[in-house]
């Protein structure tokens, strides 16, 4: 008894890929139609539609309704920046990590941040200031502010021994996330806790997270001098 085998829409999404970049199909070209592909693939139309959607969100083909699915005449890459813990960054460079809390109080969200995120006015605020330390030399100086009406619990939450990052993503992990990266030079507070000289050049990485629709952090984590963030496309 023949058994016909199952074709995924990972199967199709990645032959389609290779058609493109070994120019089966150039750019600019019209592809054939999800009916075409479903025959040629043996499976079903649904299982191609998802495989050219994700190859346009992936930015290979671009699909217009009534004018099929073309091959884009700039193929372009979506970067992924994985928002690993401090924690894990160091230890995976075989560094003993450790972590301290500096500063954690309870306040009223500041104006600017109330703006940022949406945040009704008087909003209560986590604020919390805390280093990162990687062989017992500064990492990553993070300073947070967590919304308590998004997450009640944190208020009497033990951030003694856990960071705050690292204890959101175990008791309510965001769903969405914005990051924003910036150079900056040191000025004389964050140069006195990593290590330091006042002006030094500095990567500063700004990350808002939401969950379902409301604003849960804001955090603003900087990386000691020569720190090297890498991406894949």
């Amino acid at each position: 008894m023949n058994v016909q085998k199952r074709i995924s829409f990972q199967f199709v999404r990645d032959e389609v890929k290779r058609r493109i970049e070994t120019r089966v199909w150039p750019q600019g070209s019209l592809l054939p139609t999800e009916t075409q592909l479903a025959e040629e693939f043996n499976c079903a139309r649904a299982t191609v539609n998802r495989a050219l959607r994700e190859l346009a969100e992936q930015g290979f083909v671009e699909r217009k309704r009534k004018s099929g699915t073309r091959v884009k005449k700039s193929p372009s890459k979506q970067a992924k920046l994985e928002l690993s813990l401090a924690r894990q960054i160091v230890e995976d460079q075989n560094q003993t990590y450790r972590y301290a809390l500096v500063e954690r109080s309870v306040d009223t969200s500041p104006g600017w941040l109330s703006s940022q995120l949406g945040l009704p006015p008087q909003s209560q605020i986590l604020h919390l200031v805390c280093m990162h330390y990687a062989d017992n030399r500064p990492f990553q100086h993070e300073e947070r502010w967590i919304n308590i009406s998004a997450v009640p619990e944190v208020e009497d939450a033990n951030l003694e021994e856990v960071g705050p990052h690292e204890w959101l993503l175990n008791a309510n992990p965001f769903i969405d996330a914005e990051l924003a990266l910036y150079a900056i030079s040191a000025d004389s507070h964050l140069a006195d806790y990593m290590g330091t000289t006042t002006g030094a050049a500095m990567i500063q990485l700004e990350r808002t997270t939401w969950k379902d629709g409301q604003p849960v952090s804001f955090a603003r984590l900087t990386h000691h001098p020569g720190y090297c963030i890498r991406t894949r496309y």
